[in-house]
């Protein structure tokens, strides 16, 4: 019997690797008829039916703490507890699932409980990383060594005060299997592995427009221009190509952020497109010629495959959830350390041959991912959260989510 599941997800019309997973969860389950509410937030509230597929979406109020310029928490979020309750004792729900700790996953988990209905949770963002890049930013023009100490302390109480969160939900997905092992070791819950899928028909080389002899080599950047992605390195790297390739590089850089500013003073040869979407961001992939992610933060890089599914290689840093998807050598290239990062872009930068080799090994492995394949098992682990409690699960008692929020 196919699961019924309240989703609920803290972004979805936004643009970023959060929403794009939860836009084709929804889409996988409306395709497959199952029965299903999606509940997210989006600018004015709504609600339809088709069937036993259910959207409801609620308007976040005036009362919100900023994350980033598309991203922001409900202080308010609470006032829709009773709404939502009586929503979903008419859907009757076998499982809720959330994406995470934020406005909307706490008033899933709290809803849960209180409707004894089980509850799964999925890691998509490294909130103690992004907790710790924000510290060591405000702290900027403080010692040294108070910047480490206060760095380190923040990601350790993020992480911390995450794992609690998650100990609420009987099973756990994860997006690589080093963040299954950290959350398993962490929370006792059994933790599934949870990958991202690729989308190899609306992202793919035939939608270059430039020409392959322009003389230029184009490196680009999807993502949001942030600290946690790490975007200033992307200066370093333009130095050291001005240095070996003057006048033969550029940068398209795609996305917007509050490092924009900062990148747009100093990146010399850059074109800035802002946000794009559909054929406009097809065309800005497939358009490059390397793919170069800096961050060290991301849990999985849903851009990197993009990239890879448009017939780009990438070079991607030896920290995070990036590092799972290329193959050294073979679909691009990683580097340990800021300095071996942008020796790595200097070499895909600089080897036509290489790069040529790369792109049909990219776009192979980007055919290779499914996202039907990822929500099979998303499904699978439903089934799991519903045989009840396993003998893992009953070795760690978690807190109610009263004693979590009150933390939080």
């Amino acid at each position: 019997m196919i699961p019924r599941v309240a989703f609920f997800t803290d972004s979805f019309h936004e643009v970023n690797g959060v929403a794009l997973t939860s836009r084709s969860l929804h889409e996988f389950a409306r395709r497959r008829a199952y029965p299903f509410l999606s509940v997210h937030f989006a600018p004015s509230a709504s609600f339809t039916r088709d069937g036993e597929f259910w959207t409801a979406e609620f308007a976040r109020s005036a009362w919100r703490l900023g994350l980033e310029r598309d991203l922001s928490f409900d202080l308010l979020c609470p006032r829709h507890k009773q709404r939502m309750a009586e929503l979903l004792r008419e859907f009757e729900p076998d499982v809720i699932h959330a994406t995470g700790p934020g406005d909307a996953g706490m008033l899933a988990a709290w809803l849960a409980y209180d409707l004894k209905v089980p509850l799964v949770l999925s890691w998509h963002t490294n909130v103690h990383e992004y907790a710790g890049r924000r510290l060591r930013r405000m702290l900027r023009g403080v010692p040294a060594g108070l910047v480490n100490h206060a760095d380190v302390w923040g990601e350790r109480a993020a992480l911390s005060l995450s794992c609690r969160f998650y100990q609420l939900a009987r099973v756990l997905l994860a997006p690589t299997p080093e963040l299954c092992t950290l959350l398993h070791q962490r929370t006792g819950r059994p933790v599934r592995l949870m990958t991202r899928g690729s989308d190899t028909v609306g992202f793919g080389p035939s939608f270059r427009v430039r020409r392959d002899d322009d003389g230029q080599v184009v490196l680009g950047f999807v993502g949001r221009l942030s600290p946690e992605k790490n975007v200033r390195l992307l200066a370093r790297v333009e130095d050291a190509l001005e240095r070996v390739m003057p006048g033969r590089y550029s940068f398209l850089i795609v996305g917007d952020g509050s490092e924009r500013a900062w990148l747009e003073a100093r990146l010399r040869r850059a074109t800035f497109t802002g946000i794009l979407r559909g054929q406009a961001l097809a065309q800005a992939y497939a358009d490059m010629d390397v793919f170069v992610f800096p961050s060290e933060t991301d849990t999985y890089g849903n851009v990197v495959v993009e990239a890879m599914a448009s017939g780009v290689p990438a070079v991607v840093t030896g920290r995070g959830g990036p590092k799972f998807l290329v193959r050294p050598g073979e679909t691009g290239l990683i580097g340990h350390g800021a300095e071996e990062f942008i020796e790595q872009v200097m070499r895909l930068a600089g080897e036509d041959a290489l790069r040529r080799t790369m792109r049909s090994a990219a776009r192979s492995f980007a055919e290779s991912q499914s996202w039907d394949r990822v929500f099979e098992g998303v499904y699978a682990a439903y089934g799991e959260a519903l045989q009840g409690a396993t003998v893992e699960e009953r070795s760690v008692r978690g807190p109610g989510p009263a004693a979590v929020f009150d933390e939080i």
